[in-house]
């Protein structure tokens, strides 16, 4: 005998230069708007944990009073229980101070790992769920470390990608020092850029490290795509070599790179114009999208404005976990996966059928730095452990 369904609600959490918004919908198609939490503060990372039951969300929150940290919710984000108390730190023998926390990553392969992607460029973890880190020593003290640059906003490792099903196997991205991989669970790393351009190079186009990737995607299938500061890149095997897929783009310079959470091939880049100007092409705010990989490419913009002369940075666009095996809507039919997007004027747009079409479901917030997407039980299960939905 079973239970009744777990009755859930798609949340979209928007973290601004100026505090957190949490956007609320049964059906995906209405939608309220709650907010904000941390007014004045900068969130810059953001991640919805409902691993094992939980509705925890996690915010990267950098007050300029208390400085960086990271709160917690317990409730699907109704509600922080706010701290000033350090949550990671760089250690005293570091002598290093922690200036953003970039990235929140739930692993996929432990119901109690979090890591965190910081500024200076390091990689924290915790195994509490996200209360207290501990920095990754194997990547901190890698040779290149001295040699690793800041980007255009800062020096940070700003993408974590596990592999579900390979505890060993991790992935972070860089600016400015490209892609590291691990294969030892984050003992060792190995700079992973065979195939990425680095343009600003005077004498070595290609080198071991120090591209400016700007994000890393994992597809449905283990597939890979970055985008670069100028390129866009697919991996077949696992970050070790890329190859450009920029053909047939309106343009190969952009921040967000997407992929499919369970369609193999399917991925979607928002183009921007140029590292000069920093607007959507034509200015029209657009994805493009391939099924086949990054083979071709096509234009998806419905209900997104034209005269368009904002952007959408590295974190401020995303996919949810609707539309898998087995997700079916009111009327019986498949469920599409969501396409959420976040401008720098303070627009968020949701897609509900792939990018085919887009609804503005905020308007006028701060600077968006980051969106979050997932399904959350509005309840907390029967029987949860404190933090496990509580």
């Amino acid at each position: 005998m079973t239970g009744d369904p777990v009755a859930t609600e798609t949340v979209v959490a928007i973290g601004t230069r100026k505090g957190l918004w949490m956007a609320r919908s049964r059906d995906r198609r209405e939608w309220s708007l709650e907010g904000p939490h941390f007014l004045m503060s900068e969130v810059a990372s953001v991640a919805l944990d409902t691993r094992a039951g939980r509705r925890t969300v996690l915010a990267g929150v950098k007050s300029w009073h208390w400085g960086p940290t990271v709160q917690v919710s317990t409730d699907g984000g109704r509600t922080f229980t706010e701290s000033a108390e350090r949550a990671l730190a760089f250690p005293a023998d570091t002598d290093t101070a922690l200036e953003r926390v970039w990235q929140l990553t739930p692993d996929p392969n432990d119901p109690d790992v979090v890591w965190a992607g910081v500024e200076p460029h390091a990689l924290f973890r915790s195994d509490d769920g996200g209360t207290r880190y501990d920095l990754v020593r194997g990547l901190w003290e890698h040779p290149h470390r001295d040699r690793w640059e800041p980007g255009f906003g800062g020096g940070a490792v700003h993408t974590i990608v596990p592999e579900p099903g390979h505890p060993e196997h991790l992935l972070v991205a860089m600016s400015a020092g490209g892609v590291y991989r691990s294969d030892d669970g984050g003992a060792t790393w190995a700079a992973s850029n065979t195939g990425i351009r680095a343009y600003f190079m005077p004498h070595d186009e290609y080198p071991e490290f120090g591209q400016c990737v700007h994000k890393v995607a994992r597809g449905a299938d283990g597939e890979l795509y970055a985008q670069n500061h100028k390129g866009v890149y697919r991996s077949g095997d696992s970050g070790r070599s890329w190859d450009s897929i920029a053909d047939g783009l309106p343009t190969d310079f952009g921040f967000a790179v997407l992929a499919h959470p369970s369609r193999p091939g399917t991925v979607w880049n928002v183009p921007v114009t140029d590292d000069g100007e920093r607007i959507p092409p034509d200015a029209r705010l657009q994805v493009q999208r391939s099924d086949d990989s990054g083979r071709t490419w096509r234009e998806q913009s419905d209900g997104l404005p034209s005269d368009s002369y904002t952007c959408v940075l590295r974190d401020a666009a995303c996919t949810d976990d609707v539309g898998g095996p087995g997700d079916v809507g009111p009327d019986g039919s498949p469920e599409a996966v969501g396409i959420y997007l976040g401008t720098r004027n303070g627009d968020v747009f949701a897609s509900t059928d792939e990018g085919e079409s887009f609804t503005r479901i905020a308007t006028q917030l701060p600077d968006v730095l980051v969106v979050r997407a997932a399904r959350v039980p509005v309840a907390a299960p029967a029987g949860a452990r404190p933090g496990e939905g509580a």
